[in-house]
């Protein structure tokens, strides 16, 4: 029998998954704090990460460890070259969590464009036709703008379909996807950012944060984008420069943001980027619906049992 940690909640769905299998006995650990799991973790033949890092130093302990299934694609909370090195295999789930980052992103963008909150305080305050009376200088329509998606895995190629519902031009960064498949979506591949970012009214970032895509978008590219665009992050923070971000926000070098993610989360009290007010903010919520964490869950324990019954698929299989 294998032993298996759930470290950190995940939807009773998923749980009742891994429970119900015979070849399995499973734990759930809810003590996230480094001391507990540098004592508990060496037990288990494999674990379900969500939140909660997993170190070298806790990882080295683990002499029994032969699988980490993430509730999750990112995986910037595991030491990569440790379980590279000691053939650890880690797997995600890609299948259950494309659709509804995609729509966060879609609703981070509507959100902004048509100035709901503003709009929903009018009413609530008893200003009903004070909207008469504003200059519309900052609500837009989404039809015909041009959205740059930079990384087009399976959450770019669930957002493409959004955008072109809404009669958008959209523009696809990836060096790693070729032009046939962005073309036969509806998108056009680029391959000069610098120059995209100067004409695009969007940019969504869809990318894993690793050593290449940290500060992707920093102050330089930044300024390079007109006065009215705005970007949305939804991936991983640390892919935009946060301080750059609040910079060009509080120049009006840009419009807008929306961000789901943030370098460390939560942030801290003191980082600006809470205080301003060009910035619409979401606790890494993006999967935060019923049907997706269930999916997660779901999607998740299977990864364990597959993996242990010698036939996990190799797209789940993360390359490292």
């Amino acid at each position: 029998m294998y032993k298996i940690g759930v470290i950190d909640t995940m939807n009773s769905k998923g749980i009742e998954l891994l429970k119900s299998n015979k070849d399995l006995s499973v734990d759930l650990i809810t003590d996230l704090s480094r001391e507990n799991l540098l004592k508990i973790l060496p037990k288990y033949d494999g674990v379900t990460l969500r939140r909660g890092k997993l170190d070298y130093e806790i990882l080295k302990n683990c002499k029994k460890l032969k699988v980490i299934a993430r509730h999750g694609v990112g995986y910037d909370n595991v030491d990569t070259n440790y379980i590279k090195e000691n053939n650890i295999t880690l797997l995600v789930t890609h299948n259950s969590t494309s659709t509804s980052p995609a729509e966060h992103i879609m609703f981070m963008i509507l959100n902004i464009y048509k100035g709901r909150e503003m709009f929903d305080q009018m009413v609530r305050e008893g200003n009903f036709h004070k909207a008469i009376h504003l200059q519309i200088n900052d609500n837009f329509e989404v039809f015909n703008k041009k959205i740059l998606i930079i990384g087009f895995g399976r959450i770019g190629k669930k957002l493409i379909k959004k955008c072109l519902g809404f009669d958008m031009n959209v523009l696809v960064y990836d060096p790693y996807i070729d032009e046939k498949t962005i073309t036969s979506l509806g998108g056009k591949k680029i391959t000069d950012l610098e120059d995209t970012l100067k004409e695009v009214d969007i940019v969504s970032m869809s990318v894993p944060l690793t050593e290449k895509t940290k500060n992707m978008i920093s102050y330089k590219e930044i300024s390079l984008m007109k006065k009215s665009s705005i970007i949305i992050n939804a991936s991983r923070g640390g892919v935009v420069n946060e301080n750059d971000l609040n910079k060009a926000l509080d120049n009006s070098i840009i419009s807008f943001a929306g961000l789901d993610v943030f370098e460390k989360e939560p942030p801290e009290k003191n980082n600006p980027l809470l205080k301003n007010k060009r910035v619409l903010l979401s606790p890494h919520a993006a999967t935060f619906t019923k049907e997706c964490l269930e999916n997660m869950s779901l999607e998740t324990a299977q990864n364990i049992i597959d993996f242990f019954e010698g036939k996990i698929e190799k797209t789940k299989i993360v390359k490292l």
